[in-house]
């Protein structure tokens, strides 16, 4: 009973990502050099919206949440520090899979994963390295670009094979 009733609350999935050149040589990991955080919020395995920040602590990721995530959601994770005051913020569903032990989604909790989110990062970063070098002041831009894009792609290959399905079936009652 408790399985069905946490089904019925949408399942929110957050995660930061770096965009920026692939290597800058001095700092590794999080801080390396010129790269823009993005921190993206995933609704409903399909709706994304994502936001640049200044950095990745506590309290920047958590305004970034404030407003936008519904208290009763269910919050799904990396095993970022930065996540930790989820709980004092007021969302008691909050599960984590911990990338560091090798973890992509947790055994313990039915579709845990935060997988969508990861690969919209993939998707807009593989988009954006078409144009080479984005510009720091059109980067929002495109950022928002592909968001729409990604939201969108399902209603989009819908329309066109029901478009095409109808013209089909349009040409073959012609007399």
């Amino acid at each position: 009973m408790a399985e069905a009733c946490e089904l019925d609350r949408p399942h929110v999935k957050l995660d930061e990502s770096y965009f920026g050149p692939r290597r800058v040589k001095g700092k590794p990991g999080r801080g390396a050099g010129s790269k823009t955080i993005v921190f993206g919020i995933c609704k409903r395995h399909v709706k994304v919206y994502t936001e640049i920040v200044e950095d990745c602590s506590k309290h920047t990721i958590l305004a970034a949440i404030r407003g936008k995530v519904d208290l009763r959601s269910v919050i799904l994770t990396d095993g970022f520090k930065s996540y930790d005051g989820l709980a004092d913020m007021g969302y008691k569903k909050h599960f984590r899979c911990d990338h560091v032990r090798g973890e992509f989604s947790s055994r313990s909790t039915r579709g845990n994963y935060i997988n969508d989110i990861e690969g919209f990062c993939g998707y807009a970063k593989t988009r954006m390295a078409r144009f080479r070098e984005v510009h720091p002041h059109t980067f929002l831009l495109h950022l928002k670009e592909c968001e729409s894009r990604f939201n969108h792609k399902i209603s989009a290959s819908t329309i066109s094979c029901s478009s095409s399905a109808e013209t089909t079936r349009a040409a073959s009652h012609d007399p």
